[in-house]
Formats: C-alpha cells, sequence, structure tokens
C-alpha cells in the first residue's frame, strides 16, 4: 500500500525554511520549550528524523529529548538537511510497512506513524519561529491534522513530563493558537 506522507514532508519542508531563516547569532535564542534555545528545537527535530531512521531500520531509536542541541553542532543547516535526507531515503514500502511499538497505544505501521507524526515539526518550526523572531503562521491543513494527533498523545506526554499542561485559549481564538494552547503554548 502506498503511503501518502504529503502532509509529512510539507511539514518538514516548513521547518526547514525555518532553520534556513535563522541569523547566523540567532541559534543561542531560548525558545517557548522551558530550557531550550533555537538550537536545541532544531537539534531535537533533527534527532526526530534520526528516530524516524532508526524505526525505518527496525533498530533502537535515540533519545532526542536530551542534549537535543547534539543533533545540531556547528552548522545546524546542513546538519537538518543531511538527517533529513538519509531518512527520507529509508522511507521505502517495507520499511513504511514496519510496525513501530507506541508504548500503550500498541504498534503502528511507520506509514501510519508518520501521518501522525506531522505534529512534532509542525510545533517545533512554531518554536523556533517565535525563538528568532521569523513568521509563525503555519500552514492551517497541517494545523488541522495536527490537533487532531495532539488530542490522542497528549496526555500519555504530559504522564511523562514531555509536554506542559494546556493553557487557555482566548475566546473565538483560531485554530492554531487553541492547538498551540492545548500543547502548553502562549501564543501571542
Amino acid at each position: 500500500m502506498a503511503q501518502n506522507l504529503s502532509g509529512y514532508h510539507r511539514a518538514l519542508d516548513l521547518f526547514e525554511g525555518l532553520v534556513a531563516g535563522v541569523s547566523p547569532g540567532g541559534w543561542d535564542a531560548p525558545s517557548p520549550c522551558a530550557g531550550w534555545t533555537a538550537r536545541d528545537v532544531a537539534g531535537h527535530v533533527t534527532g526526530g528524523q534520526r528516530m524516524v531512521l532508526a524505526l525505518a531500520a527496525g533498530e533502537p531509536a535515540p533519545e532526542v529529548n536530551a542534549d537535543p542541541a547534539r543533533f545540531a553542532a556547528d552548522d545546524v543547516l546542513s546538519s537538518w538537511r543531511t538527517a533529513r535526507k538519509e531518512c527520507t531515503a529509508a522511507l521505502t514500502p517495507a520499511a513504511l510497512s514496519r510496525p513501530v511499538p507506541l508504548g500503550g497505544l500498541g504498534d503502528l505501521p511507520l506509514g501510519d506513524f508518520l501521518e501522525g507524526y506531522i505534529l512534532e515539526p509542525l510545533v517545533h518550526a512554531w518554536d523556533l519561529a517565535e525563538a528568532t523572531g521569523q513568521p509563525s503562521r503555519l500552514d492551517p491543513d497541517l494545523v488541522h491534522h495536527a490537533f487532531a494527533t495532539a488530542q490522542v498523545v497528549a496526555a500519555p506526554l504530559r504522564a511523562r513530563g514531555h509536554l506542559a499542561p494546556p493553557r487557555q485559549a482566548p475566546q473565538g481564538a483560531d485554530e492554531q493558537t487553541r492547538m498551540l494552547s492545548f500543547l502548553g503554548r502562549t501564543p501571542s
């Protein structure tokens, strides 16, 4: 079965555009992720590509939350592009059908996992944009999809300390603001 990963690739494209837009001195800027700089956010998402690569190969996934800047050393954009290229090359039909463990949610084929994984690069694209003073308007179609995913995965992530408590979105807020607030962000 062919996977439609267009949303996943669009989210990665958005993230890459923001990485490319960071000024050389912008990587030490604090991000909306408590205790993380812009480099940490980029490293976390770059590490996420390494994690997907490991899942595609049936290997143990690296820990991407501890010291995430290690995935985005000197040349952050080059680190990102290399990880993304290697990950994309590994997403063969066999790899996409490989079951990956999702804890209490059971196993899911990697391709199905990636359809929901849009949430990760999308939300961190917003974090990176906010940290580095870039436009932070996200693709509304991706936001809609990611918000649905967030509602499924938020509770276990919060239980493990990987996600902040939800915040109250302003009355009449758009879906991006509601999603970001649900994920513990404070959209401006």
